[in-house]
C-alpha cells in the first residue's frame, strides 16, 4: 500500500514468516532481512507503476552496491511482518531506500535498514538512471 507521509512516500508490504527462514530457534535467519527489503523495494517500484520486470525490458539494470542492517529485536516462526520502505535520496546514478522491518500486529521494531543501488549498463558499467525513473523516483522521495 502506497501512503504519503512527512518523508515522502511510503510503501508497506506484510507477510507471515516462513519456518524455512528461521534456525532451530524457530528466529528469522540474518540474511532473510535483506531478502524482505528487496521484496519491499521491488513492491514499492512496482506501486508506482514501474514494475522491475518492465526496467529490465528498457535496459535499466539496478544493482545493489551497499547495504546496512541495524537489528533491533529478533522477529520468529510466524510473526506477521512489515516492510515499510521510502526512498531517501535520489542522484543521477543511484538510489538510497530504507526499510522498517516490524511486526504488523504489535509495532514492534526487528530491523531498520538501507540498501543503495547504482544503475548499470549491460557490461556492469555505471550509468546515468533514465529520466522517467529518476523523476518517478525523486517525486516519491520528496
Amino acid at each position: 500500500m502506497i501512503s504519503p507521509s512527512n518523508h515522502g512516500t511510503t510503501h508497506s508490504i506484510e507477510f507471515r514468516v516462513r519456518y524455512a527462514e528461521t534456525d532451530q530457534m524457530q528466529v528469522v535467519y540474518h540474511a532473510n532481512y535483506l531478502i524482505w527489503c528487496e521484496i519491499g523495494r521491488t513492491e514499492f517500484i512496482r506501486a508506482l507503476g514501474t514494475p522491475y520486470a518492465e526496467l529490465e525490458r528498457q535496459n535499466v539494470t539496478l544493482a545493489v552496491v551497499e547495504a546496512s542492517l541495524r537489528f533491533h529485536s529478533a522477529a520468529r516462526y510466524d510473526n506477521l511482518i512489515r516492510v515499510t520502505t521510502t526512498v531517501s535520496d535520489v542522484r543521477s546514478r543511484t538510489i538510497t531506500f530504507d526499510y522498517v522491518i516490524s511486526n504488523a500486529e504489535t509495532g514492534e521494531r526487528f530491523v531498520t535498514a538501507s540498501t543503495k543501488l547504482a544503475s548499470l549498463t549491460r557490461d556492469s558499467r555505471l550509468t546515468t538512471l533514465p529520466e522517467f525513473l529518476r523523476k518517478v523516483l525523486h517525486d516519491a522521495a520528496s
